[in-house]
């Protein structure tokens, strides 16, 4: 496998040397931000990812303050004790994008949100104490026990509540494959997903820098090199 020295090496090269990659990282990740995260923002987080899954964000973001009013700004022992008549309501809601199958997610997830904070705390806290080394691990938890929390929208959820992860975005998939690893173009399987953890633990070891960061760097080592 190809040294993580040398992707970073190419990342510079095409960004404009080290201080201009470095302009280009997110935020680092702040396990004790992540920790005192509200269960509702937590929810709202998972609701915003499953609503933008195969949708246009910049809608979902123009009607973002219409989903907090109509979702009861997430608190999930509030929405978890409406009746039926409410979320039948929400179909004809034109505050928000009227699908059904993701209405429905947002009452499943915020039973999910709470069974989870009364075993740890909160759901920030019990993210916060979740490995990085083990995010395949975290990923499949969301798709069994969450609702619609599966595949990329997972990884996006952990990507924007803070939580230090990988994404298997298009350019990150290209960036491992040509550093040698055997997954294919659309990382789907179990398999493919365990070698991406493997090869981001190898490299988490051998940089000392965050999952986010790996991720970041790797994918704007390939690709198209567009504007940030």
């Amino acid at each position: 496998m190809t040294s993580f020295k040398t992707i970073r090496a190419r990342a510079e090269k095409r960004k404009g040397g080290p201080r201009a990659l470095e302009k280009l990282m997110p935020a680092k990740p702040d396990l004790k931000r992540l920790a005192r995260l509200g269960d509702d923002r937590i929810l709202a987080e998972m609701t915003r990812r499953v609503f933008c899954a195969g949708f246009a964000w910049s809608v979902i973001d123009s009607k973002w303050d219409g989903f907090e009013d109509a979702f009861l700004h997430f608190q999930p022992a509030k929405l978890t004790f409406q009746p039926e008549d409410y979320w039948e309501g929400l179909l004809r809601d034109a505050r928000i994008v009227r699908n059904g199958a993701k209405i429905m997610s947002v009452r499943d997830n915020a039973a999910f949100v709470q069974e989870i904070a009364k075993q740890h705390g909160s759901f920030g806290r019990f993210l916060a104490n979740w490995p990085s080394s083990d995010e395949i691990g975290l990923l499949d938890l969301l798709n069994k026990r969450g609702s619609r929390l599966g595949g990329n929208t997972g990884q996006m959820l952990l990507r924007f509540v803070g939580w230090d992860g990988f994404v298997t975005s298009k350019d990150v998939v290209v960036c491992l494959r040509d550093a040698g690893l055997d997954i294919a173009e659309e990382v789907k399987s179990k398999g493919d997903l365990a070698k991406v953890q493997a090869q981001f633990n190898a490299w988490a070891e051998e940089t000392g820098l965050s999952y986010t960061y790996l991720s970041r760097i790797c994918a704007l080592s390939v690709g198209e090199n567009r504007g940030e």
